[in-house]
């Protein structure tokens, strides 16, 4: 009696039990179909994605300002003229360049315009400190070297004139880095920066370096400097004074020199003159004196005495007296006419 019991007990449990794992595998025949549907949906979109992403990739856009390397492969091809372009999808690549002017500071950030002291500071050929910012233009001459020749061709060139730039600020003086040798520096930096990116041969030309700013790292120095120049100005115009005056008198001086050259040459005609004058007086004298000469004599003494006499003061006395007679009013006579 009790066996049988129990089996009557279990039989409607077992019955319970499967109507219940029956509700619960209705569901999972039901979400079957879904979870398919859900698939092909799925797989839609990726296939719709991958036509988008395909046709995108086949064309590009060149502008006017740009350069395209089309690289297929191992092959590369420059395209140069702007427009609308083709490729083949996932296997040829394309990268854009810019034909434009690119610039490049060393000594300070060009976004910020904050100095960069450790590039900017430099010792000069006398020994004294400056900072020194410089300002550079570059293009890209070669979009195929540029890519493949170096993997960061900017750094390069920016390295480069760097190095330039110590070398040449390190071969001139302070007053040159500052004031009279910019234009000189900074076309010698170009010329060889230009040279060395020739020999490394990465696609790229610079097209201009100029001195941004130069000065004295410290105030006092600054001054010194300053000093010096105004000192150069003061100096520069006592230049100009003098030479302005210099040409003030130097053509007085000239015409004061003609002067005196043309009266020392009147006075030495008038001189050769009058020695010529005398001489044929002499000769004159001396052909009179070959015929006559006791005439000649007396006549070139009285001819004396009449010039030496007037200019005398005569006195006769014999020796012994103290005595003197004058003789003022005779030569008077004689020379008013022998009145």
């Amino acid at each position: 009696m009790f066996t049988t019991r129990e089996n009557n007990t279990e039989a409607p449990e077992q019955e319970v039990v499967q109507e219940t794992i029956k509700k619960t595998k209705k569901p999972k025949r039901f979400k079957k179909p879904e979870l398919g549907k859900n698939k092909n949906i799925i797989l839609g979109v990726v296939l719709g994605l991958f036509i988008v992403v395909t046709a995108f990739q086949t064309t590009y856009t060149i502008q006017e300002d740009e350069y395209a390397v089309v690289q297929t492969f191992g092959s590369v091809q420059v395209v140069e003229t702007p427009g609308f372009k083709f490729k083949i999808p996932y296997i040829q690549k394309v990268y854009k360049v810019s034909k434009a002017s690119k610039q490049f500071a060393v000594g300070y950030d060009l976004e910020t315009n904050q100095s960069i002291y450790k590039e900017s500071f430099m010792i000069t050929s006398d020994y004294n400190f400056v900072n020194v910012d410089f300002y550079f233009e570059y293009q890209i001459t070669d979009p195929v070297k540029y890519f493949y020749a170096s993997e960061e061709p900017e750094v390069i060139v920016k390295n480069l004139a760097q190095s330039y730039i110590r070398d040449t600020v390190g071969s001139h003086g302070v007053d040159e880095v500052l004031t009279t040798g910019k234009y000189e520096i900074q076309t010698e930096i170009k010329t060889k920066l230009q040279e060395r990116l020739e020999l490394e041969d990465i696609g790229i030309q610079v097209t201009n370096a100029v001195i941004q700013d130069a000065e004295v790292p410290t105030t006092e120095v600054a001054q010194a400097f300053k000093n010096v120049e105004d000192a150069k100005q003061g100096m520069e115009t006592a230049i100009n004074n003098a030479n302005a005056d210099a040409n003030t008198r130097i053509p007085a001086a000239n015409a004061e020199a003609d002067k005196i050259i043309k009266d020392a040459n009147a006075q030495k005609e008038a001189l050769i003159a009058e020695a010529q004058g005398q001489v044929a007086r002499f000769n004159s004298l001396y052909a009179e004196y070959v015929k006559f000469p006791l005439i000649t004599k007396e006549r070139m003494f009285y001819e004396a005495m009449e010039e030496v006499l007037p200019g005398m003061n005569i006195y006769i006395t014999d020796g012994a007296t103290q005595t003197l007679l004058p003789l003022d009013s005779f030569s008077t006579i004689n020379t008013n006419g022998g009145e």
